[in-house]
């Protein structure tokens, strides 16, 4: 399997492809020590499939056995990639690895979490994005569609607190701030 292929990238040597400027300015910009951004790379090497193209297609991102269960994984590449397409660069890719990291603040989290669910990119979770957030969440058929539309009405009469029927931003991260596990769930080991 092409995506398995090994290629070695190690800090200092001859075959890395990211030089020392490099490294440090990712290392200011994400999550990740210098070691870290290496074997992130490494993961992002190995994924693509034209070594001259520096964009790994969506199709090739989904394989990624980190994500591949995430029922969000489509849309997390598309959150991430600078054109909505899921087609993701180095930087995309270095960037949504260290959003999802350990090390990550809640805030950082809860930003891209709402980008996640506002499928319709509206800047706004409504009712349509709670439907889709939960048709994923328990997969097609594990509710039916009055219960999911029981949930999202439920979510937000809890949660919208200016009665616009959608959730801003602020509405959102006032419901995360009260959800303890959220850092720990919105989480990718690499």
């Amino acid at each position: 399997d092409k995506f398995l292929a090994p290629r070695i990238v190690t800090m200092g040597a001859t075959t890395s492809a990211l030089d020392k400027a490099e490294l440090e300015e990712y290392e200011f910009c994400t999550f990740f020590n210098k070691k870290e951004i290496l074997h992130v790379h490494n993961v992002f090497e190995r994924l693509k499939v034209d070594l001259d193209n520096p964009v790994v297609p969506l199709q090739n991102m989904l394989r990624l056995a980190e994500i591949q269960h995430n029922p969000f994984k489509e849309r997390m590449c598309k959150v991430f990639s600078q054109d909505g397409s899921g087609n993701l660069k180095f930087e995309d890719f270095l960037d949504m690895m260290s959003v999802f990291s350990e090390q990550a603040t809640r805030d950082v989290k809860a930003s891209y979490a709402f980008r996640i669910y506002d499928f319709d990119n509206d800047g706004y979770i409504g009712r349509a994005d709670l439907i889709d957030t939960l048709t994923a969440l328990c997969g097609d058929g594990e509710l039916s569609k009055a219960e999911v539309d029981e949930v999202a009405t439920k979510i937000l009469v809890e949660a919208d607190l200016d009665g616009d029927e959608r959730l801003s931003y602020v509405e959102f991260d006032n419901v995360v701030a009260r959800a303890p596990d959220f850092v720990n769930s919105f989480r990718v080991r690499i």
